[in-house]
């Protein structure tokens, strides 16, 4: 739908209206709980205006390619923002949104359980879906993070990609993919990292995918909150909602093992706990996924190491050398063409790695990375300079977006 025939004039005077009830002298936490409370007593009809204009917004995401949406509190002064291929700007409108008006728009997409859980932890991370239209059939989901900005609501949401991509397009060699794989490896750690926007979650869904669709087994995914839904092809799959089916990934992680899994998903590892609740529940038996927010090998395993208290390190380290099998760390680079492209470093987790984690010397991985190419490792420098010879990216780009600067001048300067 083209947002240049949409008008913002209904929901202008929907918001207005609203905004002009509650008295001044209602601020912070009262005057949304007040927004709250009038929003339920709203008619229907002005609802629903407000959300299918929403929509409106979030479909036109896709004409123009984009990631994310922004909108809502001070830093957005009025604008609808869209992140197309790593860029934000402004969507042009005919009138600007003042941030009252915005403040009744984001509040009436969350239920009344949701806005009391965001106005409590002043924060929220939930899931949002436009449901298929007759046309189509395609429901369209959202990542959604709302959030207070100067006392005033502000939301992005992420366009969640419906469709997988097939496992070949991750473009790893044969021994990363038995790694990845149920059927060939029963039990052990596999991490995929990279920043937030890096790709993670997609290339997460293609793993999780190709297990469905080729072993016969039961899928555990906690997730917060819960992006793409798998269909049950050859595994049966659960997915658990953090906030709304479990009260935390540590507890999702600690049911799913009297729910007979055979892979265990977890999210995000973002906390010492969840860290090493994962490593038990692995080293029960259990293959087991999660993501990390790290750009490289070493830096996702020191960064586990470095989560856990002092006293625990030494036995996290040990049981992290035992359980590890692969990491792959990624990042979207920006590509000659305008958009962008994946590039990546990955470990496979060999009996000399192994000894270098329990040995504490992390440092020595990078070597191995770079010489076990045979194996399907690759470092981050040497994945941007096959992206540079095959002319996807720029000398400057795969500079900039090297984790060892050094290094990556080495490779160049192979090349003079």
């Amino acid at each position: 739908m083209n947002t240049s025939t949409i008008s913002l004039k209904p929901i202008r005077e929907i918001c207005g209206r609203l905004v002009s009830e509650i008295p001044e002298t209602q601020k912070g936490l009262e005057y949304h709980i007040e927004i709250g409370r009038r929003l339920e007593e709203m008619n229907q009809s002005d609802r629903k205006i407000l959300r299918e204009t929403l929509n409106t917004f979030l479909l036109h995401m896709e004409k123009i390619e984009a990631s994310d949406i922004d909108l809502g509190g001070h830093g957005c002064v009025g604008k609808i923002w869209y992140r197309v291929f790593g860029k934000k700007s402004p969507l042009n409108t005919e009138v600007e949104l003042p941030v009252k008006e915005t403040d009744v728009l984001l509040h009436n997409l969350l239920t009344i359980s949701q806005r009391e859980q965001f106005l409590a932890q002043k924060n929220l991370d939930f899931s949002y879906q436009i449901p298929s239209d007759e046309e189509e059939g395609k429901t369209r989901r959202y990542r959604a993070n709302l959030y207070l900005d100067l006392e005033s609501v502000a939301l992005n949401m992420r366009k969640i990609d419906t469709e997988i991509r097939p496992f070949k397009s991750l473009g790893v060699h044969p021994e990363i993919a038995k790694a990845l794989s149920l059927k060939f490896y029963k039990y052990g750690l596999s991490l995929i990292t990279g920043i937030t926007g890096s790709g993670k979650s997609s290339t997460l869904d293609t793993i999780i995918d190709a297990n469905n669709r080729t072993v016969d087994s039961h899928i555990v995914i906690i997730a917060s909150p819960v992006e793409l839904v798998h269909e049950s092809i050859r595994s049966v799959v659960r997915h658990r909602e953090v906030g709304r089916d479990v009260t935390s990934f540590k507890h999702g992680a600690i049911q799913a093992l009297r729910q007979d899994p055979d892979i265990i998903v977890i999210g995000e590892l973002r906390d010492p706990e969840t860290i090493t609740t994962t490593l038990e529940i692995t080293d029960s038996g259990h293959k087991t996924f999660g993501t990390l927010h790290t750009s490289s090998a070493m830096e996702s395993i020191e960064r586990i190491l470095g989560e856990v208290s002092s006293d625990e390190q030494d036995r996290v380290r040990m049981r992290l050398a035992d359980v590890l099998t692969c990491v792959i760390s990624q990042k979207l680079v920006s590509s000659l063409d305008g958009k962008r492209v994946l590039a990546k470093e990955v470990l496979l987790v060999t009996p000399s790695v192994r000894a270098a984690i329990r040995n504490n010397n992390v440092n020595e991985i990078y070597q191995m990375l770079s010489e076990g190419s045979e194996l399907g490792m690759i470092t981050m420098e040497q994945d941007l300079k096959r992206l540079y010879d095959s002319g996807k990216i720029s000398k400057e780009e795969a500079y900039n977006n090297a984790n060892n600067k050094k290094r990556m001048q080495q490779l160049f300067d192979e090349l003079d």
